[in-house]
């Protein structure tokens, strides 16, 4: 009962972060304005056919004797935390409902953290070039209206040997909150269905959007295949972190930032955001685990 009320409290913290985030509340979302965009091109969800499966994820130490880290503005290789030998127990959803996950229950003295891109309306190819380099580890949760006008992107990533992923966002970022149960299961299994046909799998995650869910979201999720509701305990804003609770990074957390460019970050880009946010979790010490080596 004590780590459900953590869970519950984490989760109303983490719908308000991400609402700050997004720019939500009285302007229009984003996401919503993006999607319109993508959606007046009548070849922005065209789909050919699914890939091979992506390869596994980084070793703990990975190959950055060429200094790739400085050029991309960091101070010393980026530390990964190693394929645990089993994974950590976890909460169980409810009998016919998806589990609510915001932090992985890992020893305190186990400093490991795990990044989480959302969205896809940022297509900046230098971010490519600097999660291949850096062997990011990313597990991406994409929104169909905006990321399908070029799946090919997050498909380059999701290859490109770091054991990054695809998972699932919705169709159209929608606060599934204010939605009766068909549309919500129309928007999760509606994305399903578009990630397994472009990518060949359907995903086992879902992010409800803002972070705001409830019991409607967590049964339409499970009827739709997914195991695991994601949430987040920090989130990345342009140059620092914002943290659900506290002024620093506990270990298992899971960070959230998104696919942005400079209209959205003030003028920076997507990859000078991840140099900073990457900076940030060096400092503390922390390495950088794949999400779904945990889950």
């Amino acid at each position: 009962m004590k780590y459900a009320r953590r869970l519950v409290a984490g989760t109303l913290t983490a719908g308000a972060l991400a609402l700050s985030l997004t720019g939500c509340g009285n302007s229009v979302d984003p996401i919503e304005r993006l999607g319109r965009k993508a959606a007046s091109d009548p070849g922005a969800s065209a789909s050919p056919s699914a890939p091979a499966p992506a390869a596994s994820g980084p070793s703990a130490t990975p190959a950055q004797g060429d200094q790739a880290y400085r050029k991309w503005g960091l101070t010393a290789p980026v530390q990964y935390a190693p394929k645990p030998d089993r994974k950590p127990q976890l909460p169980k959803g409810a009998p016919g409902k998806a589990a609510v996950v915001d932090r992985i229950p890992v020893a305190p003295t186990d400093k490991v953290v795990f990044l989480t891109f959302d969205d896809g309306a940022e297509k900046d190819p230098e971010f490519l070039k600097m999660a291949a380099d850096l062997k990011l580890p990313i597990s991406m949760f994409l929104t169909d209206n905006v990321a399908a006008s070029d799946y090919g992107h997050f498909e380059k990533l999701r290859d490109n040997g770091s054991g990054s992923t695809v998972n699932n966002h919705t169709l159209t970022h929608p606060n599934l909150r204010t939605l009766p149960f068909a549309a919500q299961k129309k928007e999760i299994c509606g994305q399903q269905e578009r990630l397994e046909k472009r990518f060949g799998k359907r995903p086992p995650l879902f992010r409800p959007p803002f972070g705001n869910y409830n019991d409607d979201t967590l049964k339409a999720a499970s009827e739709c295949g997914i195991s695991s509701v994601v949430l987040w305990r920090a989130s990345m804003q342009i140059n620092d972190f914002q943290y659900a609770e506290g002024s620093a990074l506990k270990p298992g957390d899971i960070i959230l930032a998104h696919f942005r460019g400079p209209s959205e970050l003030k003028g920076k880009t997507e990859t000078q955001m991840t140099a900073r946010m990457l900076q940030h979790i060096q400092e503390q010490g922390y390495r950088i685990g794949l999400l779904e080596d945990y889950l």
